[in-house]
C-alpha cells in the first residue's frame, strides 16, 4: 500500500511539474510578445498532449503550423461521402438503413469473383453499407486522423491508412474468401492501432490525467464497431448479402506494427529507424503470401 501511495504521489507531482512548466512557458511567450497566445497555439498545445509523449512536445510546438493542412484525411473523407451519396441518392438502393445488393455491383466494391480487378483491393474503402457504417467511419477517422495529420503530416498518415486498407482486403480474401468487402474500417483501424500502441508504450507521458478514460473510449468504439461488423456478417437477413469483417482485425494489426513505428518517429528520420524496415519487411511478406494464396489456393478460384 505504501509503495502504491508513493507511486501515486510521484505521478501527481510529475503532473503538477508539467502544468507549471507549461504555464511558465506560456507566460514567457506572453511577456515577450505582449499579446495573448493565438488560438492556433492553444490548439497545437492540446494536440501535442493527445498525440505525443512529453519529450517531443516542445519540438512540435516550436515548429507547429498548419502548412500543409490535413489534406489527406479530409480528401479521403469527402471522397467516401461523395460515393455514398451517389449510391444512396442518384442510384437509390434502400441503403440508407443497411447494405443492399446494389452496391455489391459497384466497380469499387471488393468482390471475390472479380479479384483480377486489382484496384478493388483498395477502392472498396470508398463504398459503405449504410448510414451507420459511413457515419461511424467518418467520425473516427476525422476525430483521430486530423490531429495525427497535424503532427505527422499527410505522407505518414496516408502510409498507415493505406497499409490498413490493403491489409484489410488481403486478409479478407484469405480468412473470408467468399465474402464481399466494403468500408474504410481497415484504414480507420490502422490509425487507431498505431495511436493505441503509442499510448500504451508512453502511457505516463502522453496522457497524465485522462489516460484511462481515453483508452476506454477507444476500446468502447472498437467493441461497438466490431459488434456491428459481426452482425452484418453473421446475422444479416436472408435477402441481404453478408460482408466480411476481417478488414477490421487486419487493419488494427497493420496499425500496431507499421502505424506504431511511424507515429513514434515524430522527431526522427523514419527511413533510418530499423523498426520501420522490420515492420515493412513483415508487412510485405504477408502481402506476398496473400497474393500467392489468391492466385493458387483460394476457394474463390
Amino acid at each position: 500500500m505504501a509503495a502504491a501511495h508513493d507511486l501515486e504521489m510521484e505521478s501527481v507531482n510529475l503532473n503538477m511539474e508539467r502544468e507549471n512548466k507549461e504555464l511558465e512557458e506560456e507566460k514567457t511567450w506572453v511577456d515577450g510578445g505582449g499579446k495573448d497566445p493565438p488560438k492556433g497555439r492553444k490548439v497545437h498545445r492540446i494536440v501535442s498532449k493527445w498525440m505525443l509523449p512529453e519529450p517531443v512536445r516542445k519540438t512540435y510546438l516550436e515548429r507547429a503550423n498548419c502548412l500543409p493542412p490535413p489534406v489527406f484525411i479530409i480528401s479521403i473523407s469527402l471522397a467516401e461521402l461523395a460515393v455514398f451519396i451517389y449510391y444512396a441518392v442518384w442510384k437509390p438502393q434502400k441503403q440508407w438503413i443497411t447494405l443492399d445488393t446494389g452496391i455489391l455491383e459497384s466497380p469499387l466494391t471488393y468482390s471475390p469473383e472479380k479479384r483480377e480487378e486489382a484496384w478493388r483491393f483498395i477502392s472498396y474503402m470508398l463504398v459503405h453499407a449504410g448510414v451507420q457504417h459511413i457515419v461511424g467511419n467518418l467520425l473516427m477517422q476525422l476525430v483521430l486522423g486530423i490531429p495525427l495529420e497535424m503532427v505527422h503530416k499527410g505522407l505518414r498518415v496516408g502510409l498507415v491508412y493505406l497499409a490498413g486498407v490493403i491489409a484489410g482486403s488481403l486478409a479478407s480474401s484469405i480468412f473470408d474468401p467468399l465474402r464481399f468487402l466494403v468500408g474504410a474500417s481497415g484504414g480507420v483501424y490502422a490509425l487507431m492501432g498505431g495511436y493505441f500502441m503509442n499510448v500504451l508504450v508512453n502511457f505516463r507521458e502522453m496522457i497524465p490525467v485522462l489516460g484511462i478514460f481515453r483508452l476506454l473510449v477507444i476500446i468502447l468504439i472498437v467493441v461497438s464497431d466490431m459488434g456491428f461488423a459481426l452482425y452484418r456478417r453473421f446475422f444479416v437477413p436472408e435477402n441481404g448479402s453478408p460482408v466480411s469483417f476481417a478488414a477490421h482485425i487486419a487493419g488494427g494489426f497493420a496499425g500496431m506494427s507499421i502505424g506504431y513505428t511511424v507515429f513514434s518517429c515524430f522527431d526522427k528520420a523514419l527511413l533510418k529507424d530499423p523498426r520501420f524496415w522490420i515492420a515493412i519487411a513483415a508487412y510485405l511478406a504477408c502481402v506476398l503470401f496473400a497474393v500467392f494464396f489468391n492466385i493458387f489456393l483460394s476457394p474463390a478460384n
